[in-house]
Formats: C-alpha cells, structure tokens, sequence
C-alpha cells in the first residue's frame, strides 16, 4: 500500500510517501481500503510535536490520519462476515493510520455508508460533522435570532451557517479574505480580515443585533465578534485558528449579560450518547441532505502540501486526501 509516513517532528516537509505492506486486521478490526482519508488541525499539531492533553505528542514513526472512508476489504478474527465489502465511514483515533490506501479499524468505529454517499463527504460529517452535532446541541440557533459564524468558509462554520439558516436565523458568516467570503452561504458575509468589518456587521444589520456567535478563530477576529453580541447574547468558543482565545473578562459578561461557553473536550464528549451519538447524527443529516459539507481534496501524495496550507489558512471547507 501507499502511505505517509514520519520519522520526525517539524514542518510539513517531515511526511513523505512511502510503499508499505498491506495492514493485517487482528481481532475486532477490519481492513479498509481508503477512497477518502481525513485532514484535521490536530493533525498538524501532532506532526509538530505541539500536542497537549488529549492530543500528547504521538511515537514516531508513524502514519498521521484519523478519520477515513471505503470498503472493507479484509476481516479480523471473530469479525462478522457481513462487514467483507462494505462501505464505512469510521474515526480511527489519534494518528491512527489514516493517510494511507489502507487502515485498520475496530468494528465498534464503523458507521455503514447508504449508496449515494461518497466517500470524501462521509470522511468530513466524521469528525467535523460530529464536532458541528455537538456545537448545535450547546447552543441551537432559533428562528428570528441573529447568528454570526466566524471561519464560516471552514468545514465546521459552512454546516454552522447551514443549520442555522434551516432554523429560520439570520446569518452572518465572517471568513478571512475576499476568496473565502466569496464561498460564504449567509445573509450577511464579511471579511475579517479588513479593518472596520465590525461595522459593516453592524450596518447591515440595522437595528437588530447578534444573539449568538459560533467563534472558531480567537484572537482579534473573536473578540469583534465578542463585542457585537447585543444584551443576553451567546458566544460559543470552539476553536482559535487565529493563534489565541478570545479574550474577554467575567466582567465583560456580567456588564451585558452575556453568557460564554467553551465547547472543547469535555463538554462536547459528555453529550449524552458521547461522540458515538454525535457521529450518527452527522451521518444521518449527510446522507439526509439536510447539512452538505464543504470538501477540499489533495492526492495523498501531496499530504505535506495539505498541511501547509491548512496551516496557513488558505483552505476552504474540510481538507481531504484521496489515496
């Protein structure tokens, strides 16, 4: 089989692919052959050897990936044989084998995939799909309230955007450059990026104000959109790709009588039915059409190249490799 492999920790440069014996599947696991192969953030951070809590730094050498979709190809031990050339979806864990055109999976880890389901779309409704169940779960958006989602060109904020215009709110989606804010599906979109965008929020919205804002980026971005919520409103914090948190005080919520959750870890995990209720869900609106995830794929040759620009910002929607 083909794989990316690392002997290293550093820059992007450290994967390359190599040809490697075909994975065996032992008990309780299955071998997929890959058609789509997952590309995560947390990803880079392991390839750095920046991980922390949950995502500690990984033994090496290794094959990145955790998040796959294709058929199964090969049965462990004990293993039913009804698996033998289905179509799955499954998350593998950390670094777990993923960017390769085979991988190992527990049979506990699969979700069966309806026929008109393909592959690089199943591979984003897992772990950004489950991600995107979980942030709607904390904080629903309601008919009539404004919801402003920064990152909205990214794989979580496009379903964000998409859930929210279903349950009659007002969008407004924030991404960073022209590019990206041409790819925005919402009432309003702007970039974050320009000087003075929370004014233009604030214009176009008249006399209305944000209710809730879904902030995946931190930093000076997340704190704009912070300040635009009006009286009463949500900010949910799920991610900061811009480098740091966004930064408020306990002070700035009691003066405008904000509420502010951290949607990270243990609060999305303790969802009841955990993870595994969360990534049943995103499949069941995929294979529903009511959420359609963005896609951006890379050949697995070009793994390191998918990770610069993941790294950069220059991506739109999930990143996936096609083996």
């Amino acid at each position: 089989m083909d794989a990316v492999r690392q002997y290293s920790f550093g820059g992007p440069e450290v994967l390359r692919v190599e040809t490697c014996p075909d994975p065996e599947p032992g008990p309780g696991q299955v071998r997929i052959a890959v058609g789509a192969a997952g590309v995560h953030l947390v990803d880079t951070l392991l390839r750095a050897g920046r991980g922390e809590g949950p995502f500690a730094r990984v033994a090496l050498p290794m094959t990145p990936g955790r998040e796959v979709a294709g058929v199964i190809d090969a049965l462990g031990p004990d293993v039913d044989e009804g698996w033998l050339g289905a179509r799955v979806v499954a998350h593998l864990g950390m670094a777990s084998g993923g960017y390769a055109s085979a991988a190992l999976a527990p049979v506990g880890s699969l979700h069966r995939l309806p026929d008109h389901v393909d592959a690089p779309a199943a591979v984003a409704m897992m772990g950004t799909g489950r991600m995107t169940m979980g942030l709607l779960t904390v904080a629903p958006p309601r008919e009539g309230r404004v919801v402003l989602v920064t990152s909205a060109a990214g794989g979580i904020g496009t379903l964000l955007l998409q859930a929210a215009r279903a349950a009659g709110a007002v969008t407004v989606g924030a991404a960073g450059g022209a590019r990206k804010v041409g790819q925005v599906q919402a009432d309003l979109a702007v970039d974050y990026s320009v000087p003075g965008w929370a004014d233009e929020v604030r214009a176009g919205l008249g006399e209305r104000r944000v209710d809730l804002v879904f902030d995946g980026v931190g930093g000076e971005p997340g704190r704009s959109a912070f300040d635009l919520l009006g009286p009463g409103g949500e900010i949910v914090l799920h991610g900061y790709s811009a480098g740091s948190v966004t930064a408020f005080t306990s002070a700035d919520l009691v003066a405008r009588g904000l509420t502010a959750t951290v949607a990270l870890g243990p609060k999305i995990m303790s969802l009841p039915g955990g993870m595994r209720a969360l990534e049943e869900q995103a499949q069941a609106a995929l294979a529903a059409g009511t959420l359609v995830p963005a896609v951006q794929t890379f050949p697995l040759g070009d793994a390191a190249e998918a990770h610069r620009a993941l790294e950069n910002r220059e991506t739109s929607g999930k990143v996936v490799l096609l083996p």
